[in-house]
């Protein structure tokens, strides 16, 4: 993945975005551009317009931390897009540390992670990279995610069940969402490890093979995802509302440890319930059903 490429498409696509009325300039007439001008972009960040058309051909590299909040500000970049501008820059410099990188096919957990893990028991827990592999799950993650584990040949990806099989149409009911945030987390990770080839091929499996993938990715956009709610609809236990919380590994930088959980009292939590016995049993549809006659007819759907 080329950084200056990367740094050209992302700073072009957020000028685009803001308008001179957003920035206290008048908007005048006969604009042939789509949003900024580099030389008002250039006048709001307080550098010069050769400095900011040099940025933003790809030359970022030993751009001052102070000029790149200039540029994010002028720009109006919101947290996750400023991060992203920083991760680029870094990614740049000649001197960067690359990130610690794991093969997703080789890595084990360590048995204490597998029994953090295995100890949530309410809720569907894993382990993900940047990547989007799953890495490591509680019974009930697998039990969640039983689709992913259904794709022969490859391991258990979020990004690849999103874009590559149609089951993930029912199981995210807002799909356009999931998608966005999907390919947003892959585009973060792209900037904080340019150089990493199991990512290329996955952007670049994805980009061949889907064209949903192609227009999202070339979008640039970026955003933070750490905490909120999620709709599904599981194959066996119907639909479910669930909080999750993902938290960045210290002893693992790169990797992420979501949890999800329902609400009290709720629906979602009983559906859980009906999911954590089928996932300790292996049992099947039918056998769930029966469970819900045994319980009092409840309505899964």
């Amino acid at each position: 993945m080329n950084n200056r490429d990367e740094v050209r498409e992302f700073l072009s696509s957020r000028r685009a975005q803001v308008t001179p009325e957003q920035i206290g300039l008048p908007a005048g007439t006969n604009r042939r551009v789509k949003g900024l001008r580099r030389s008002e972009v250039a006048t709001v960040a307080g550098v010069s317009i050769e400095y900011y058309t040099r940025m933003e051909r790809g030359s970022i590299s030993g751009a001052s931390p102070e000029v790149l909040d200039s540029v994010a500000k002028a720009l109006r970049l919101d947290d996750a897009e400023r991060a992203h501008l920083f991760d680029l820059a870094h990614a740049a410099s000649p001197v960067a540390r690359p990130p610690r990188r794991r093969n997703s096919k080789s890595w084990v957990a360590h048995p204490s992670l597998q029994w953090t893990l295995d100890a949530v028991t309410a809720g569907p827990a894993f382990v993900r990279n940047g990547r989007m592999d799953l890495l490591a799950v509680n019974n009930l993650a697998r039990a969640f995610y039983r689709d992913l584990y259904d794709m022969p040949g490859h391991h258990p990806n979020i990004a690849r069940y999103t874009f590559l099989d149609e089951r993930s149409r029912s199981f995210y009911p807002d799909w356009e969402l999931f998608a966005e945030v999907t390919v947003a987390i892959l585009r973060t990770e792209a900037a904080r490890d340019p150089h990493n080839k199991e990512l290329h091929d996955l952007i670049g499996e994805l980009s061949t093979r889907s064209g949903e993938f192609r227009r999202r990715w070339g979008a640039h956009n970026v955003r933070h995802h750490g905490t909120g709610s999620k709709t599904f609809h599981h194959p066996v236990v119907g639909e479910l509302t669930l909080a999750y919380e993902g938290l960045e590994m210290a002893a693992e930088p790169g990797l992420t440890l979501t949890i999800y959980a329902a609400e009290p009292g709720s629906p979602s939590e009983e559906a859980l319930h009906l999911l954590a016995s089928w996932a300790a049993t292996e049992c099947g549809p039918e056998e769930v059903n029966a469970v819900v006659k045994k319980s009092g007819d409840r309505n899964l759907s």
